[in-house]
């Protein structure tokens, strides 16, 4: 396996803000697939340069990370991870589920409080780089509440979108909010969230945490899963108002068909998500492997 540079936080809007235009170059030339030379230059990089920024990124290389971005992509993951929620269920993920690195627990505000939009409620705000470009987290005093990327919308929308789901809240800005967020990204520990929603939803918002970093499920499974299998349209909406995306990971839902679906902060950032968790699962199963053969070639 190759070794990557590590990634510090400081890094994350920087190595997104390349990343974004590398792959819309990848995009456009689906057909003719650019050699790293070309991505290099439209980057105004080296070559050697670009592969290492990259690959930190990515933790693959670009060409390979290219086969994880093409629309058969999702249909491969439907056949090779579709994760069965009924099994995760039996198995005592509901609830508190491992994703990327990271234990989630969560309680959820009560029936009579969500339908008071917030009243009396303290929402702090801040912003981060994260590996996706700027990230808006929120946060109770119980936990993360909200998570928005706004490479697509931009920070005022984001925010504004944020805000209306709890009108009746204190909104206040806190800088400090940003601390809550230091492990997000596959950095271990653990993360408490505070789900504001309609009991329908955070039943969705439920299933969709039994679903492991690298795997997706389908609209339908989760409809399933949560007792309303015809309820398809009803779920996608209530993904679709998912507040704490990635944590929540709503990027791992996809429409049976294999495709790809909608993603409320931008398709480019649902793709890049799905593309970049599947490249990064792949290449520890490799590193995996390649410690075993290791072990057994010693033993």
């Amino acid at each position: 396996m190759t070794r990557h540079d590590p990634v510090t936080e400081s890094d994350h809007g920087y190595h997104w803000a390349v990343m974004r235009r590398a792959i819309d170059l990848i995009d456009a030339r689906a057909d003719d697939p650019p050699s790293l030379e070309d991505l290099a230059a439209e980057m105004r990089m080296s070559p050697a340069h670009f592969q290492r920024l990259f690959s930190a990124w990515a933790g693959v290389s670009p060409k390979r990370f290219q086969q994880y971005l093409t629309l058969g992509h999702a249909r491969a993951l439907l056949r090779e991870r579709a994760t069965m929620l009924e099994t995760a269920h039996a198995t005592g993920l509901s609830g508190t589920g491992r994703l990327h690195d990271l234990f989630l627990r969560w309680e959820a505000m009560s029936p009579g409080d969500y339908a008071r939009g917030g009243a009396g409620l303290v929402i702090r705000h801040g912003w981060v780089d994260g590996p996706f470009g700027d990230t808006l987290v929120m946060a109770t005093d119980r936990g993360i509440c909200g998570l928005a990327f706004a490479a697509e919308t931009g920070r005022d929308a984001a925010l504004a979108d944020m805000a209306a789901r709890w009108p009746v809240a204190e909104h206040r800005p806190d800088p400090s909010v940003a601390d809550l967020a230091g492990g997000l990204w596959g950095g271990g520990g653990e993360a408490r969230l505070h789900l504001i929603g309609a009991p329908f939803q955070i039943k969705v918002w439920e299933a969709l945490m039994q679903v492991p970093s690298g795997h997706v499920t389908t609209y339908g499974a989760i409809a399933a899963r949560i007792g309303n299998p015809r309820a398809v349209r009803a779920v996608g909406t209530a993904v679709g108002r998912n507040p704490v995306s990635w944590l929540i990971p709503c990027h791992r839902a996809l429409r049976k068909s294999g495709g790809i679906g909608g993603y409320h902060w931008g398709l480019p950032v649902k793709r890049a998500m799905l593309a970049w968790e599947g490249a990064r699962a792949d290449a520890a199963g490799e590193a995996g492997g390649d410690a075993g053969a290791g072990a057994a070639a010693r033993a």
